[in-house]
Formats: C-alpha cells, sequence, structure tokens
C-alpha cells in the first residue's frame, strides 16, 4: 500500500510522515532535499536552475515510486512524483523561471513515466496559510529556505488548490492552521482517526 503526504514547503509533511510511520508501523520514504545537488543554487538563481532541479527531483521521485510499487509492506512518502509535476514545474512556467521549451521536455518525460505507474491508495494534503508556512519555514532555519518569497509561496498553494480540486484518486484534506498534531496529541489522535475512516472504513 502506498499513502502520499502532499503539501507546500513548510506545512509539516516530514513531521507527519515520521508520527504516522512510528503509529501504524509503516515504512517511510523521504523527500530527497539534504542530497539534492542542486538545491542551494535554485534558491539563490531559480531561472537558471528550475530545470536541473526538477529533472533531478523527477528522477529520484520515480526511482521511488517503482521501489514502493514493487514493495510488499505499507510505504508512507513525503511528497510523491505528483506535486513535482503539478506544482513546482507549473508554478516555475508560470512565473517565467522556465521555459515552455524546457517545459515541454519535463512533461514528456512526466507522461512517459506515468504510463508504468499508479496514484497512491490515499493521498493526505496538508493544507496550510501562507503566515502558517512562513513561521514553520523561519522556526526551522534551513538557510537556502530563508530567501523563498511570498509570491513563490503564495503561487505554490494557488497550484496546489487547483490540483487538489481535480484530484481523481483517495484523497483526505488536513487544514494545519488548525491542527498542531507534533504537540497536541489529540489533534494526531484526529488525524489518525480520518485516516482509519478512509483507509478501512472506521467511523469514530
Amino acid at each position: 500500500m502506498h499513502i502520499g503526504i502532499a503539501g507546500n514547503i513548510g506545512c509539516g509533511k516530514t513531521t507527519l510522515t515520521k508520527m504516522l510511520a512510528t503509529h501504524y508501523g509503516w515504512t517511510p520514504k523521504f523527500e530527497s532535499v539534504t542530497y539534492n545537488p542542486y538545491l542551494e543554487d535554485y534558491y539563490k538563481d531559480i531561472p537558471r536552475w528550475s530545470y536541473n532541479l526538477e529533472t533531478y527531483f523527477l528522477a529520484q521521485r520515480f526511482k521511488d515510486t517503482l521501489e514502493i510499487a514493487k514493495s510488499k509492506e505499507v510505504i508512507i512518502q513525503d511528497r510523491t512524483i505528483l506535486e513535482g509535476v503539478h506544482i513546482f514545474v507549473r508554478n516555475n512556467l508560470e512565473l517565467g523561471n522556465l521555459t515552455k521549451r524546457d517545459y515541454d521536455t519535463y512533461m514528456q518525460l512526466f507522461e512517459s513515466m506515468m504510463s508504468t505507474v499508479k496514484l497512491p491508495d490515499l493521498l493526505i494534503y496538508l493544507k496550510s496559510s501562507i503566515p502558517h508556512l512562513v513561521a514553520n519555514i523561519q522556526k526551522r532555519g534551513r538557510d537556502y529556505e530563508q530567501s523563498i518569497s511570498l509570491e513563490y509561496l503564495g503561487g505554490l498553494n494557488a497550484r496546489y488548490d487547483e490540483w487538489i480540486s481535480s484530484y481523481k484518486g483517495k484523497l483526505l484534506i488536513l487544514n494545519t492552521d488548525e491542527l498542531d498534531f507534533q504537540n497536541r496529541p489529540e489533534d494526531f489522535a484526529l488525524v489518525t482517526d480520518k485516516i482509519d475512516a478512509q483507509l478501512f472504513g472506521l467511523f469514530k
């Protein structure tokens, strides 16, 4: 089984992935952020490095998706292959950070890859406001994230809303502005109750 965690930068994906993996005994699969060789360059010069960064992410996520499909374990994944395309690449195209030529080439790669994989069994979307995202980004203190603009985050949020509104798979939306699942046990229990209802048909 494949569970995906989706959401904007700073929404709490990695934290929730770790907590759910521990709670259910699932195997976590984390996004390759620390090891991405383009990430720091990207935030210094987004137009120059957009295609490189997104192509690297696409390759890594496709590899992860193939491994998940072969696994007999329940895998919970911090960001799926879908977001790289429908959110980040689309946003960079809209902002002029990615040329139409590079976008079309990227989409050819993505469409070929998607012909071999399926949607997650459940996608959990962490919906967050811009102030909530900014507070979390500042709190975790990654140097390369401190220069992210409000315009960029806002564009990502708009793309997320558009994508989620037409998503065809099984979906659970959690408003993280109203939840503190890391520090309030009752909030985490609410999250797991909703997941149980989606996966096992239990209405608590």
